[in-house]
Formats: C-alpha cells, structure tokens, sequence
C-alpha cells in the first residue's frame, strides 16, 4: 500500500514539476542583446542587425543597431536605404521616422515592429517602393522572438500621427502576406 501512495506522489510531483519545468524552461527572456536575422526562402540566414534589451519595471528598452557590414547602400527617391539583396527582391530598412519610447513586454511588441519596417523592390525598379511595405508582426517562441511578414503601406507614416504614443500600424492597417510571396518570409531575434 505505501509503495503505490509512494508512486502516486511521485507521479503527481512528476507532473507538477513537469508543467512548471516545460513552462520555465522554454521562456526567452527580452534581456542582454540579440541577433536580428532575415530568414530567405531558400534556406539563407542573413544576420542584419542586433537590438539590445534592458528590463525595467513592467516594462522592457530596447536599443536597435543595424549592421551597415551585412546591408549595402541604395539611393532611392532621394535617400538613402539601407538594404538586403535576396533572389530577385531586395529588402530596404526603413527606420520609424518619429519619437517613440522604444519599449516592448512580453505581450507588447509593437515598437520593435515599427523599429524593423522594410520595403521591397524589384532589382530593376527605381525609387522606393514605400506602398510595397513589410512589417514583421512578432510572437515569442522558445529561442526568442519570429516575425511573420504583414503588408503595409509605409506612406501612413509620411505625415506624423495624431498620437505620437500609439504605434500606429494596428492590425487594421496591416495585411497578412501569403506564404513564399516575399524572399526574406520570417524575421528572428534569438
């Protein structure tokens, strides 16, 4: 009798200890600085940038560092972007152009969204494309943050918003883009 009430504990503290454990142990932190890569359809893993990430309170500073050694120069529409050449598209960064408070939480991550906008073009097409936008609308996974490529039109933020606090590509301004459409499909931060 006292070896199955013996088992039973330990099955219960099994199965307690597991729930806790597989919840603990897939938990990324937003702490310490992580690698931005550009995931190709392909296979190709390009690193384009770092964000470092420094915990506060509720909430979470990040600071976004773009690689200028992993993008080339491109002068479009009078301006310069820099940008990431895939099989025929290339990808331009396009930095949020306004004061934000560049904070995120584990919920919250729409200030890094804004922080990583790009456009695409075609090689052979002139100027910037802002109507050709791409925003990565991140999710946490067990090594760290994935974006998922959303389309918007990158010309919204040409005139400043009414609210300089709220992001202000919400959901509503943004479009899911099918699978393989776009070269670079996914965005990591790990």
């Amino acid at each position: 009798m006292q070896f199955f009430t013996l088992w039973r504990c330990l099955a219960c503290a099994l199965v307690a200890g597991g729930l806790t454990f597989s919840g603990f142990a897939g938990a990324w932190e937003l702490a310490g600085t992580q690698t931005i890569r550009l995931h190709g359809r392909d296979g190709q893993i390009i690193p384009v940038g770092t964000v470092r990430f420094e915990p506060r309170g509720e909430q979470v500073v990040f600071t976004l560092k773009m690689d200028p050694t992993r993008l080339k120069d491109f002068f479009l529409s009078m301006r310069e972007f820099k940008c990431v050449e895939g099989m025929g598209e290339v990808m331009c960064h396009v930095p949020y152009p306004y004061a934000h408070p560049a904070t995120v939480s584990m919920t919250d991550f729409a200030w890094l969204e804004h922080s990583l906008l790009f456009f695409y073009k075609q090689p052979r097409d002139f100027g910037a494309k802002l109507w050709n936008g791409v925003y990565y609308q991140l999710s946490r996974t067990e090594r760290g943050l994935e974006g998922k490529p959303q389309a918007v039109d990158l010309n919204q933020i040409g005139v400043p918003p009414e609210n300089l606090a709220v992001p202000p590509f919400t959901p509503a301004e943004r479009g899911d883009v099918p699978a393989g459409l776009r070269w670079f499909d996914r965005l990591t931060i790990e």
